[in-house]
């Protein structure tokens, strides 16, 4: 299923991003979207943190990385040498792939694995060109841009001596 966005955005700059965006979540919806289990939470003003349940899998199972405004982490279903026979697999530990869509000027701060719970740190950081600044306001006389007479009068003994 696709939808035509170009009638609304007719008259929008810099939105096709958006477009694209929606376009994408509909397109590439995965079948099972709950698995592996997360949390997405606000620490801080600017900083979130997204935790999932990844028991079984190790460091070296799972990938993180951003491409094109998205989080991405992939996890290899894990190869343990376990010895005897599983009668019961009530623990998932299959592989995986889920994207985060994120904003402009996020940043990944870092992830940790432990106990089976991967959180990853992510924070908005504003750079400083679209940080609100002050502009300082100076008082007293407006600046005149006509010559002044004593400006004419060397001007005109300039071009005399010429």
């Amino acid at each position: 299923m696709s939808y035509d966005f170009a009638p609304l955005l007719h008259s929008a700059i810099g939105f096709d991003r958006l477009a694209r965006l929606v376009d994408d979540a509909v397109s590439n919806a995965p079948a099972n979207t709950s698995y592996p289990p997360y949390n997405i939470e606000k620490a801080a003003d600017d900083v979130y943190r997204v935790t999932m349940a990844l028991a079984g899998f190790g460091p070296d199972d799972v990938e993180i990385y951003l491409a094109d405004n998205q989080l991405i982490i992939k996890g290899s279903a894990p190869r343990h040498g376990r010895s005897g026979e599983i009668l019961h697999r009530g623990i998932a530990t299959r592989a995986f792939e889920r994207r985060f869509a994120l904003a402009d000027h996020i940043e990944v701060a870092g992830a940790d694995l432990v106990n089976g719970l991967l959180s990853i740190t992510i924070r908005h950081v504003t750079p400083e060109a679209l940080k609100p600044r002050r502009i300082p306001i100076t008082s007293g006389v407006a600046a005149d841009l006509t010559p002044s007479p004593v400006d004419a009068q060397q001007n005109v003994s300039v071009g005399h001596a010429a």
